[in-house]
């Protein structure tokens, strides 16, 4: 993600849920945390990791927390994962640190903690997947929660498209435009063959959100 976004207040009313529905067992952990919770540690995560980038042996940082094709065949599988803790610069990481807060705390707020965490996951995977597939033929590599980020953003987007974004914090758009807007920037980066930034990984997990979205709408959650 590179656009700062901020959110407008939305009502639980606009797709009401009922918590417990996303919770298997009366045991879970996720009982005892909040969503806030989530958000704060998927954050402090981010930024372990990125200080570790700057600290730690980079050939292991490179092993473990790229994603490429040569650590997944050579069993690094973990890397689908880690990947998306780790960020190129600060103004990568900080961008894609306000999405996570604003998004993920609505979605968490209505979903819980327990669903917000596995979308980052999914997304991580969805991103890293579809990344591995665009660049089967290539010796590359990448890292950013980017695929993430997107699907927590698009799937909040998905579910309430009406509701008013401000890019920079000042240009209110409507939610659904922007969601348009961004994938398609994203195809068209694909097409264009941008190496900078994987498209790619953001369409995995807009992949990731739209599934989460169809899956929703049939009452299959």
């Amino acid at each position: 993600m590179e656009t700062w976004l901020s959110q407008s207040p939305i009502s639980q009313t606009e797709f009401s849920v009922q918590p417990k529905f996303y919770f298997s067992s009366e045991r879970s952990w996720f009982r005892r945390v909040s969503d806030g919770d989530v958000v704060l540690g998927l954050i402090i995560a981010n930024v372990a990791v990125f200080i570790l980038w700057r600290i730690a042996d980079p050939s292991f940082m490179a092993k473990n927390f790229t994603i490429s094709l040569d650590n997944v065949t050579s069993g690094r599988l973990h890397t689908l994962i880690t990947s998306a803790f780790s960020h190129m610069d600060v103004g990568h990481i900080i961008s894609n640190m306000i999405g996570l807060y604003f998004f993920g705390t609505n979605i968490g707020r209505v979903f819980g903690p327990e669903f917000l965490l596995k979308l980052y996951l999914a997304g991580a995977v969805g991103g890293s997947v579809c990344f591995l597939v665009h660049k089967a033929y290539m010796a590359a590599s990448s890292k950013g929660a980017s695929g993430a980020v997107n699907a927590i953003m698009l799937l909040d987007i998905f579910l309430f498209p009406k509701s008013t974004l401000y890019l920079e914090f000042i240009i209110p758009v409507p939610a659904i435009l922007l969601g348009i807007f961004l994938i398609g920037k994203d195809v068209l980066r694909i097409i264009e063959g941008d190496s900078h930034i994987s498209g790619a990984a953001h369409l995995g997990g807009a992949a990731v959100a739209a599934i989460a979205w169809a899956r929703f709408r049939k009452g299959r959650f």
